[in-house]
């Protein structure tokens, strides 16, 4: 099993799994041209997708599916509250109703309901989703898994749960939200109190202070590679939250030192293939 995470960030997030047999796209919220070119950049032409898999309803989530349907021949994997969100726009502008139409147009006949505490599949890899603490109505992260290689990917969550903690033992790689500095959101002069109130809450984003503080009191160690992803292009920077996760891991309690590499997600561009 392979993956890359195609970008991530406020303006869009993706994520590409794939096996020798099977190609899962992870979210499309960046627009339909810009995920399909970034699967040609990866050596995956767009009818080569197997499934697409929707976390949750927010559009740096799911903004680019509906386009992107009108050229994937495949089906599209969601639980049925984030599917009903999807399609309820009517409070985000004065072109809510027709958008609400378009989409479920393109999503017709071409969806597979999935719940977000069930096990599923797609081609021949296995999926273990699991609840995360965010302000969407039905978010989840999961576990990837074949053969015995396992790969979490969860972002938008506010605070690392008990259940978080658990489905993150044991994982060959994982790819997770360090979304901001918590200073630097504080001093952010363009959001507004409000947006950083919510962003600080227990349903918001990972701050990379939380994070922090996992990788060295709870992270087991197993994981030989941690992206790092949804960083803040306004509230974060990628080497501050490098050198904060890397510090973390090196001052671990346990005798044998964690072999974790860890790699910076980017909203302009993929990631190498990271494969296990």
């Amino acid at each position: 099993m392979k993956f890359t995470v195609l970008g991530s960030g406020s303006t869009g997030n993706a994520v590409l799994i794939s096996s020798e047999k099977t190609n899962v796209l992870v979210d499309a919220g960046m627009s339909a041209r810009e995920v399909m070119r970034r699967l040609f950049e990866m050596g995956v032409a767009c009818g080569q997708l197997d499934g697409i898999l929707v976390t949750h309803e927010h559009g740096d989530h799911i903004g680019g599916l509906r386009v992107l349907m009108s050229t994937a021949d495949c089906p599209v994997y969601i639980s049925r509250p984030t599917e009903d969100a999807y399609y309820d726009t009517r409070a985000s502008g004065q072109n809510g109703d027709s958008e609400s139409s378009k989409r479920r147009s393109a999503l017709k006949h071409r969806t597979v309901e999935i719940e977000s505490t069930r096990e599923f599949c797609i081609g021949d890899i296995d999926f273990e989703p699991f609840s995360v603490p965010h302000d969407a109505v039905d978010n989840f992260g999961f576990v990837a898994k074949k053969e015995g290689v396992k790969v979490a990917t969860l972002m938008d969550f506010g605070h690392i749960s008990d259940l978080i903690k658990e489905k993150l033992r044991g994982c060959d790689a994982i790819v997770v939200e360090s979304n901001h500095s918590r200073d630097m959101l504080r001093a952010c002069s363009v959001y507004t109190w409000d947006l950083k109130q919510r962003i600080m809450s227990r349903t918001g984003h990972l701050s990379n202070e939380d994070l922090s503080d996992w990788l060295q009191g709870e992270f087991d160690g197993t994981a030989r590679h941690i992206v790092l992803a949804h960083l803040s292009q306004r509230a974060n920077e990628p080497h501050l939250a490098r050198l904060m996760a890397e510090t973390a891991i090196t001052m671990r309690p346990p005798l044998f030192r964690a072999e974790t590499k860890i790699t910076i997600s980017h909203h302009k561009r993929p990631t190498e293939w990271i494969e296990l």
